[in-house]
């Protein structure tokens, strides 16, 4: 097996040397110490984020990231060493990640194919390596939902009306006059709560209607519906 881009780096052979022996690990091998360990953190999708290093051990001679629990060639993203400032990326690479002279990690533009455990290692004197790793989570940007009703204007005990909440998120709350809606027995809510149905309609019934959604760091209410009944 060859490294990628081996044959431009062979005058490098210490650093490459220690970099090829670290990926014909197959295993996963657990920490040299518990305090070594990347900052698991969250953005949303589209931002720049910055996987940070916790407690990074002295005298680091050069850092090597990998997507996923695994420390294999397939998952390699990339490595950087400190004597040469070289960067070596590998087919976990998309374009978009860099490691700063702090040995983070950054990834621009973050996707949601980016969530998942990160693993780094930390490549020390005398041959010896510290591991650790974290989670990235990666959200979705929570929209304002959109509410429209089948009828706004309808005759008490006679007619009946639908209101529906237009969203992607799964998170769906309605509210009545700006306050928690109060659900009746003449009122009923689809399964997945985008959907409210009054049948019949009564006077008490009249008012402004909105449906919320929320997301991990954010909610979002829709513009009211005023309901008039006759």
């Amino acid at each position: 097996m060859e490294f990628p881009a081996a044959s431009a780096l062979r005058g490098r052979v210490p650093w490459l040397g220690f970099l090829l022996a670290v990926f014909l690990l197959t295993f996963w091998i657990m920490p040299t110490t518990a305090q070594f360990a990347i900052f698991s953190t969250g953005a949303y999708e589209g931002q720049d984020v910055i996987l940070h290093l916790r407690n990074k051990p002295p005298h680091v001679t050069g850092i090597i990231w990998y997507r996923g629990i695994e420390m294999k060639v397939h998952n390699f993203i990339g490595s950087l060493a400190w004597d040469t400032s070289e960067f070596l990326t590998g087919p976990g690479y998309s374009g978009r990640e860099e490691i700063n002279l702090e040995g983070s990690l950054i990834i621009r533009n973050v996707t949601v194919r980016d969530q998942g455990v990160y693993v780094v290692v930390a490549i020390l004197p005398m041959k010896r390596s510290e591991t650790g790793l974290g989670w990235l989570s990666v959200y979705r940007p929570v929209r304002v939902p959109t509410l429209l009703a089948s009828n706004t204007t309808v005759t008490e005990n006679e007619d009946a009306v639908v209101m529906t909440c237009h969203t992607d998120e799964s998170s769906i709350n309605w509210l009545f006059n700006a306050t928690s809606l109060p659900l009746t027995k003449r009122m009923k809510l689809s399964e997945d709560h985008r959907t409210l149905t009054i049948d019949p309609v009564r006077r008490e019934d009249a008012g402004n209607y909105q449906c919320t959604v929320s997301g991990i760091f954010s909610s979002f209410e829709s513009a009211p519906v005023e309901l008039d009944v006759k």
